[in-house]
């Protein structure tokens, strides 16, 4: 499922405090963006136990329970995890990955909170998640009847609340200084083949990878940092990281460039120096310039005139770098006002990058 509209990780956490009391409300999202996270924080802030059910390990009488006779008649007697006396967060994870019988079983147990005779207690909630069929994960048709009993979201990550809470809960100073600086590696599509990938799960790995050699207090060998990365995110991602680590003294390069106390760094020995800065120039235009110019505050107006000079320096170092910069190639496109005066002003990149 795909839908219209998106929400961040605040976004989620009011929705759900404020609609899955009255509502069964359903997380889309891809796999390790956050969903199970949100749902437990939820549990904790309001005070009650959360219990996860994993669908794709389900069977219909995991749900229902077995049958007891009780004098002349039988009645369902539901799995204690379940059938609990005060109320709780029942979270069904995955839950676009059982089997058509499985998802028979939720039915009263999402629409009226009840299994058979059973009821949940008052004040219970049920919330469900699942990946998108497009993730590459175990996925299931959902059944209309299922979809129609509850409200649905669609989660992405938002790279400064993720940055937010990164903080608050003490990940790894150059995890966080990294996405600081590369706020669009937070989270990559899935791939198509088996490898690891970039998403705020990924990136709290890694955190505790290099928390748990306790890199950044004592010498980590390179090759261990290399393990450790690229074992975690996404390769392109894993390289530019171990590019950042090695450069930490220059982490506020890109700023001082920007407000011209400094330059970009020439010397070839420098050379994955100068290339993640640029990187990480590209990925502050993106980000910071509005796709319509008249909307454009004072900070814009800065960085607007400073990239076209710096951008025109860089191709004396570095036309590839600097091509790099104006370039589509990875499918995500400048303002379309920023690159006329581009073409206008320095038409060489754009010729020699035809």
């Amino acid at each position: 499922m795909n839908l219209s509209f998106t929400v961040t990780q605040n976004e989620l956490s009011d929705i759900l405090l404020n609609l899955s009391p009255i509502r069964p409300v359903f997380i889309w999202g891809a796999p390790g963006i956050g969903k199970s996270a949100l749902v437990q924080k939820f549990a904790d802030d309001v005070g009650l136990p959360c219990v996860s059910l994993l669908g794709s390990q389900l069977a219909p009488e995991d749900i229902i329970g077995i049958p007891q006779i009780k004098g002349a008649t039988s009645e369902f007697i539901p799995p204690k995890m379940i059938a609990r006396q005060e109320p709780y967060v029942l979270f069904l994870d995955e839950l676009n990955a059982c089997s058509q019988e499985v998802q028979k079983a939720f039915y009263s147990l999402i629409h009226e909170k009840r299994i058979g005779e059973y009821h949940l207690p008052k004040g219970s909630v049920v919330i469900g998640a699942g990946n998108r069929s497009q993730d590459g994960a175990i996925v299931k048709t959902m059944s209309t009847a299922l979809v129609n009993r509850m409200f649905h979201v669609q989660l992405v990550a938002d790279p400064q609340q993720w940055i937010n809470w990164a903080y608050e809960n003490e990940l790894h100073s150059w995890v966080i200084d990294y996405i600081t600086q590369r706020p669009d590696h937070l989270f990559s599509e899935p791939p198509k083949t088996e490898e690891p990938y970039s998403t705020p799960r990924s990136w709290h790995m890694l955190s505790d990878a290099l928390k748990a050699y306790g890199a950044g207090e004592k010498e980590v060998p390179e090759s261990i940092l290399r393990v450790l990365a690229y074992g975690s995110v996404s390769a392109s991602h894993a390289g530019l990281f171990l590019a950042f680590v090695k450069n930490l003294s220059n982490k506020n390069l890109l700023s001082q460039i920007i407000k011209g106390d400094a330059r970009f760094p020439s010397d070839p020995k420098d050379r994955d120096v100068l290339y993640f800065v640029s990187q990480s120039f590209r990925a502050k235009l993106l980000m910071e310039l509005p796709e319509d110019k008249q909307k454009m505050d004072k900070n814009a107006q800065f960085l607007t005139h400073r990239a076209k000079a710096l951008i025109k320096d860089l191709s004396h170092i570095s036309l590839e770098l600097a091509q790099m910069i104006v370039s589509s190639d990875d499918g995500k496109v400048l303002p379309e006002w920023f690159m006329v005066e581009i073409v206008r002003d320095l038409p060489r990149l754009i010729q020699n990058d035809k």
